[in-house]
């Protein structure tokens, strides 16, 4: 199992290319269920987790293959008799995402079988919303041995009002309604970049779908649709997370190919700790000057703070002298990453879903375990900054979201490595 070592103490200057979303490249790989022919994605990112949907789509009967550097073509079975409609245990335990071939499985071949993801480290994430939007359509969901069936001949148009802005009940519900029959009305839906790319690709495919990024999205379904060519957007969250370590490492970062328009939130709270922030014609520059200010975070759907950015943003508060709260309304579970901290010398108060952050304590290096995605990507920002050598054990779960980060992050001046162990 690898691990990530760190040497703090180097300022980052230079470029950081910024790879493909994932929570882009997950729901848009499903996509690629609803036509029939061959579509081309491409800025696919080099990830565990889109390796697994990839496995997932390959077990279901697709054909999968890389055509050369971040692309991949995904092509339609040639026979009804390479189908398998069902998304097995072993992968969906591993990536809950799998669960978004539930809908363009049924809108398509009019059944599915997908197992039941349960929790995850950072708190229940249940799919009841995807269920009562394919019920709404007419289908018959049966719960039983630990899996989901759906069945319905041909789904049907419904005014579906969701309970939360779930994004990938969003994402299902949006698949499935764009080959049912007559229009789907999707109220209090999820406005994340990812669920507006979703529908920008649809729509590229032949659908008709309004709204994407807006709390009413409305699907007219159509009969068929066609294979697409698509590049995928850039990854605000990575992008995040890299304009975190130059802003802690006093550094001067060029985000290359990252979009502003999907960072408002990042950015407002980044300029608010100190940092310059300042959009360019090749992506987006961060500049760390001056002494970092204490922040008040509270996480909250799109267009609101990230749940995905808030253990980086916890580690730059940190180093800013003063009080800083962070609130976590997304999730239950998600400040795991802060006894990690603490044994790098961080004075971080858990309340409920309130972390008090008194900054200004001087962070040194310690061996620190991962413990999900982002939680990862904090104690790497960390050892950044801490005095001596941070190993942080189990970066599998890095794996799952960046790409090469310690070859990024070296590329700009930070001593890292990855080490077999």
């Amino acid at each position: 199992m690898d691990k990530i070592v760190v040497e703090g103490g180097s300022r980052l200057v230079g470029k950081i290319p910024i790879s493909g979303a994932k929570n882009a490249a997950l729901p848009l790989l499903a996509a690629a269920l609803l036509p029939t022919g061959t579509s081309t994605f491409k800025n696919v990112p080099l990830l565990q987790d889109v390796a697994t949907m990839a496995k997932l789509l390959r077990k279901l009967g697709w054909d999968v293959e890389g055509t050369g550097t971040n692309a991949l073509t995904i092509a339609s079975p040639v026979s009804r008799k390479k189908l398998k409609l069902e998304a097995p245990y072993e992968l969906v335990k591993t990536m809950r995402a799998s669960v978004l071939v539930l809908g363009p499985l049924v809108a398509r071949y009019g059944r599915a079988r997908v197992s039941m993801p349960g929790g995850c480290a950072i708190g229940a994430r249940p799919i009841d919303q995807h269920l009562k939007g394919l019920e709404a359509m007419g289908a018959k969901v049966t719960l039983e041995h630990g899996y989901v069936e759906v069945e319905c001949k041909r789904l049907r148009g419904a005014t579906i009002v969701l309970d939360m802005p779930t994004v990938t009940g969003c994402e299902n519900l949006m698949m499935a309604a764009a080959l049912a029959k007559g229009r789907t009305v999707i109220e209090n839906a999820a406005r994340e970049p990812e669920v507006e790319e979703l529908a920008l690709v649809l729509n590229k495919m032949g659908a008709k779908v309004q709204g994407g990024g807006t709390p009413i999205i409305t699907i007219e379904g159509v009969d068929e649709l066609s294979p697409i060519e698509h590049s995928i957007i850039p990854d605000r969250i990575e992008a995040g997370t890299f304009a975190v370590a130059a802003a802690m490492t006093r550094g001067d970062v060029l985000l290359e190919g990252a979009r502003p328009e999907h960072m408002d939130a990042i950015v407002a709270k980044l300029r608010a700790a100190g940092v310059q922030v300042s959009a360019e014609s090749g992506g987006l520059r961060v500049r760390g000057a001056g002494e970092l200010k204490p922040i008040d975070i509270v996480t909250q759907p799109h267009p609101g703070f990230p749940t995905d950015m808030q253990a980086q943003f916890m580690v730059l508060a940190c180093l800013a002298k003063g009080q800083s709260v962070l609130k976590e309304m997304i999730f239950e579970n998600r400040f795991m990453h802060v006894p990690e901290l603490g044994r790098m010398g961080a004075d971080i108060q858990i309340s409920g879903r309130a972390a008090v952050v008194r900054g200004g304590t001087k962070l040194t290096g310690a061996s620190v375990m991962a413990t999900d995605l982002r939680a990862s990507a904090s104690l790497v920002l960390a050892g950044l900054v801490a005095a001596g050598k941070t190993e942080v054990l189990r970066v599998y779960h890095l794996d799952r979201g960046y790409e090469a980060i310690e070859k990024k992050l070296r590329g700009c001046g930070a001593k890292i490595r990855r080490v077999k162990t």
